[in-house]
């Protein structure tokens, strides 16, 4: 390894990539241009001489030597970050006004607690959280941050992962009662499946068991545009549906709803924190999104329903 006084912004440019797994991505949180991007993660990869990623013409991913470069140096740089932030703010109250977008399902049940703390701490904020279930225009409605759920799509807003979610086919037990529990993904397409027509693919699920990966189209009964809806259907007993266990794992727990096929395992998203393109990011809305990654577990483990 030979290590150069640069290897620093040349980290900063490798966690980019791997929080996004996109260099194009990367480039504008940056607020670079792409090739500078690949430029510097060759440098980075030339002075380590080792690979970091691979590189395909629909996706970026880590390699093994990549995956434990980011999993030591992501939160070092991190903590660098804080510190300095802490030290350029030393008597420097936040001020002003902080808009932060969620949607219905994810406001009411995981992000209340944290604006409602992230107020008490900033008093001279003045905190708003608009809640809706379709995706607002950053720019055009003034909003500082958006907390996004699932995969995102191309964009130009800068973007920061807060954390990962799985998902689960739900049901409840009276729905199980009348039609009978699915043995295998299969099965699935013979049930009353609720879509959820805020997912860009609500009827296509793709299962995984180890190396086997099984594709089920579902034959909708019932369609919804709300989250919230989908778990009030589900509960009622309509149908089955895919969920999110960090909105829906209370249900589970209580017995209202049953989490089937659990030996296999449905894609994974993001938790995302979404700033405006083309501005500077406000200070409140770093310090809310910092106090989310300190403070508040954002779903590692668990899992929530997709809307991006």
């Amino acid at each position: 390894m030979h290590a150069t006084p640069h290897d620093l912004n040349l980290l900063h440019t490798f966690v980019a990539v791997a929080e996004l797994a996109s260099f194009t991505a990367a480039a504008q949180r940056l607020q670079i241009a792409r090739p500078q991007v690949s430029l510097q993660i060759r440098r980075l990869e030339a002075d380590l001489g080792t690979t970091l990623f691979t590189r395909t013409t629909r996706r970026v991913a880590l390699t093994d030597a990549g995956q434990r470069l980011f999993e030591h140096s992501a939160p070092l740089l991190h903590d660098l970050q804080q510190a300095l932030q802490h030290v350029g703010s030393q008597g420097t109250a936040l001020r002003g006004r902080l808009r932060i977008a969620a949607t219905v399902e994810h406001a009411t049940r995981v992000l209340a607690p944290a604006v409602a703390a992230f107020s008490t701490r900033h008093p001279e904020v003045r905190v708003e959280l608009l809640v809706s279930d379709r995706v607002q225009d950053l720019v055009a409605e003034g909003i500082d941050v958006a907390i996004r759920m699932g995969w995102l799509r191309a964009t130009s807003a800068r973007v920061a992962r807060l954390g990962e979610f799985d998902q689960a086919v739900l049901a409840s037990p009276a729905y199980l009662a009348r039609h009978g529990q699915p043995k295998a993904p299969q099965d699935l397409a013979d049930h009353r499946w609720i879509a959820l027509n805020l997912l860009p693919a609500p009827l296509t699920w793709v299962f995984a068991q180890g190396s086997k990966t099984v594709t089920v189209r579902m034959t909708p009964r019932l369609r919804t545009d709300s989250a919230v809806a989908l778990r009030a259907l589900l509960v009622a007993g309509a149908g089955v549906s895919a969920g999110s266990l960090l909105h829906l794992e209370d249900a589970v727990r209580s017995g209202a709803l049953v989490r089937l096929l659990p030996d296999w395992a449905l894609p994974r998203g993001g938790i995302y924190a979404v700033y405006p393109p083309g501005t500077q990011i406000a200070p409140a809305a770093r310090a809310f999104v910092e106090m989310l990654r300190g403070g508040f577990e954002m779903g590692r483990g668990s899992g929530a329903v997709a809307a991006a």
